[in-house]
């Protein structure tokens, strides 16, 4: 019993070290650029290779992330109790086989049952993650956030180039939504770890600039994602979409608005999962949007 039991932490330990959760959002969103996408379907074979081989190659990036920042991470509230922090799992360079195993056959993958361009993006969005923001960026500059956010942009890319590798105007916007709706949402999150970020030495804008700058930027940048969010009903999207932007996007401007007015870890949270909740709607409703016309 004793034995089973540790191996199930263990497993645990291991899933955690892949950062599925946020995988499984990365994934959502290639789905999301494929549907908006016009253009022949994908066969159900080729639908399992995008949506796995950005949940895949989001994991081995999430997994690097953790193998390079675990010094760091034992630092911070947040993120001590990962597996690399706690040496729950050993910290040694055989980790680096199996990360690389699983980004080079996602890659692979997509290039072998897509075509190269929707691989070219698989590949980009682990690397901008993986390399550009965790090694490059996090500790040189507060624009780390900003950079990084590519990482979501190139899954949607990779969803609609699967379809069509001449993109079009609507996943190219979707695209630019991901990568506008990246900072306010980390930001928002980096407000209220103000402290952790800064006795890890991470330069987050709030860490730079203060709570109170930083938390009129996130406001601004929100109004700024919210209206691109807004564009694509300039160019097919119908009114399913239209609406769901609009009041996902509401009420993400109401937090990001109640955040700037008086700056506090509530505040910054409730604008954080505010940022959730709009792109998890944008999203929905761009997939169940083109069903409907």
């Amino acid at each position: 019993m004793g034995a089973e039991l540790n191996a199930a932490v263990q497993m645990r330990n291991v899933l955690g070290l892949f950062k599925l959760r946020i995988g499984f959002v990365i994934m959502i969103t290639a789905l999301a650029g494929y549907a908006v996408t016009p253009g022949p379907a994908l066969s159900a074979v080729q639908f399992v290779v995008l949506a796995l081989s950005v949940l895949i190659s989001s994991a081995s990036a999430g997994a690097y992330n953790q193998y390079v920042e675990y010094q760091s991470d034992r630092l911070m509230a947040r993120t001590r109790g990962r597996a690399f922090a706690t040496g729950a799992l050993r910290h040694t360079p055989m980790w680096l086989i199996p990360i690389t195993l699983l980004l080079a056959g996602s890659v692979a993958a997509a290039w072998y049952a897509l075509n190269p361009l929707s691989a070219l993006f698989v590949f980009l969005g682990a690397f901008f993650y993986a390399i550009v923001y965790t090694v490059w960026l996090k500790r040189r500059t507060w624009l780390n956030i900003v950079v990084g956010g590519l990482a979501g942009s190139f899954a949607v890319l990779a969803g609609a180039a699967a379809v069509n590798p001449a993109l079009g105007t609507v996943p190219l916007l979707l695209a630019l939504v991901l990568f506008l709706w990246t900072p306010p949402h980390f930001w928002s999150l980096a407000i209220a770890n103000r402290d952790d970020y800064a006795a890890a030495g991470v330069p987050m804008l709030p860490v730079v600039v203060g709570d109170a700058q930083a938390a009129r930027i996130v406001f601004a940048s929100t109004l700024a994602l919210v209206g691109v969010s807004l564009l694509p009903v300039f160019f097919g999207a119908g009114p399913l979409y239209f609406t769901g932007a609009l009041a996902g996007g509401s009420y993400f401007i109401y937090k990001a608005g109640q955040l700037a007015r008086a700056p506090s870890r509530k505040t910054a949270m409730a604008s954080f999962f505010a940022s959730l909740l709009q792109l998890s709607l944008l999203l929905i409703v761009a997939m169940v949007d083109v069903l409907l016309h």
